[in-house]
C-alpha cells in the first residue's frame, strides 16, 4: 500500500496493492490492521455509503459541523474527480483544495479527515462511488460550500456539471466564514 500526503494536512491518497492477472484483479479495499497503522486512519468507521451517478454529475461540497465525518472514498466502477476542501476558517490552509482521479482502473482511495468539505464529479458514463464514514450522517448538521466558488477555484475537468438544486444554493466560502464567526 502506497500513501501520499497531499498539501492539506491529513488528506491522503492511498494506493492499495492490486493483484492483476489474465482473469482480472484482486484488491483489499480495506484492512483494519493496515489502515489503522496509517496516522489519522485509526478511527473506527460506522457507516458505509454508495452512490451511482452518470457523467457530469457533481455532488458536494458537503461537510458536517458538529459531527464531522472522516471519509475513505473509492470508486468500484467508473471514474470520478474527487476533491477535499479546507473549510475551517481557523486553518492556515482555509480555502485550499486538493483533487485526484479515483477509478476502478487505478483503485486509488482518498482519505478526507473530519472537518474537510468533500465533493466529486463523475468523469465516466456512470460511476459507483463508495465511502466509509467515521460518524453517522446527520442531516440537521450538514453544511456546504458552492461547488464553483471562485475563492476556492477548483479546476473541475467538466465546466458545466449537473448539480442538485440543494447544491446549487450552497453558500460561498466567504459566507461560511461569516457564519462561523471569523
Amino acid at each position: 500500500m502506497k500513501i501520499t500526503q497531499t498539501e492539506l494536512p491529513g488528506v491522503l491518497i492511498i494506493e492499495p496493492t492490486v493483484h492483476r492477472d489474465a482473469r482480472g484483479f484482486f484488491v483489499e479495499s480495506y484492512h483494519a490492521d493496515r489502515y489503522s497503522a496509517v496516522p489519522g486512519l485509526g478511527q473506527p468507521f460506522v457507516q458505509d455509503n454508495q452512490s451511482r451517478s452518470t457523467r457530469g454529475v457533481l455532488r458536494g461540497i458537503h461537510a458536517q459541523k458538529q459531527q464531522p465525518q472522516g471519509k475513505l472514498a473509492r470508486v468500484s466502477f467508473g471514474c470520478v474527480f474527487d476533491v477535499a476542501v479546507d473549510i475551517d476558517p481557523q486553518s492556515a490552509t482555509f480555502g485550499t483544495w486538493v483533487g485526484c482521479e479515483l477509478s476502478d482502473e487505478n483503485q486509488r482511495q482518498l482519505w478526507i479527515p473530519p472537518g474537510y468539505g468533500h465533493a466529486f464529479l463523475v468523469l465516466s458514463e456512470m460511476a459507483d462511488f463508495q465511502y466509509k464514514c467515521t460518524d453517522f450522517y446527520a442531516p440537521h448538521d450538514e453544511i456546504g460550500v458552492l461547488w464553483n466558488d471562485p475563492d476556492i477555484g477548483i479546476e473541475w475537468p467538466i465546466s458545466d456539471p449537473v448539480v442538485s438544486d440543494k447544491d446549487a444554493r450552497l453558500p460561498s466560502l466567504a459566507a461560511l466564514r461569516n457564519v462561523s464567526g471569523s
